[in-house]
């Protein structure tokens, strides 16, 4: 299993964690996190170019590998992601300059699928 892929498998075993040790505080967050990423105004797939950006920005790899492969599945493109991800790059800086490595990372993992 790739490093990225990895990152995922990380998410899943946090929030089954979470979900029996602080079972009422996982729920409403993850049911924010439902509410806000349904498609509105802003499509799936823009939402998650944002939130590839903040991911970066922030330099959370989990974050940076669940958008990536959120945004893949949402229809965008490679190009879209690194596009994206630049942003962050011109908001914050050399720090996020580093994080476009997992970026490259989880492209290569999960473009392949």
């Amino acid at each position: 299993m790739g490093e990225m892929k990895e990152k995922l498998t990380e998410i899943k075993r946090l929030i089954g964690k979470l979900q029996k040790d602080q079972p009422k505080e996982i729920q409403a967050f993850l049911g924010f996190m439902t509410t806000v990423t349904k498609e509105g105004v802003l499509s799936t797939k823009q939402k998650e170019l944002i939130n590839l950006a903040l991911a970066v920005a922030a330099q959370c790899e989990w974050c940076i590998a669940l958008h990536v492969n959120e945004a893949l599945k949402a229809g965008c493109t490679k190009e879209e992601i690194m596009e994206a991800a630049m942003q962050a790059v011109l908001m914050h800086g050399g720090p996020a300059l580093m994080y476009l490595t997992p970026v490259e990372k989880a492209l290569e993992e999960f473009g392949d699928e």
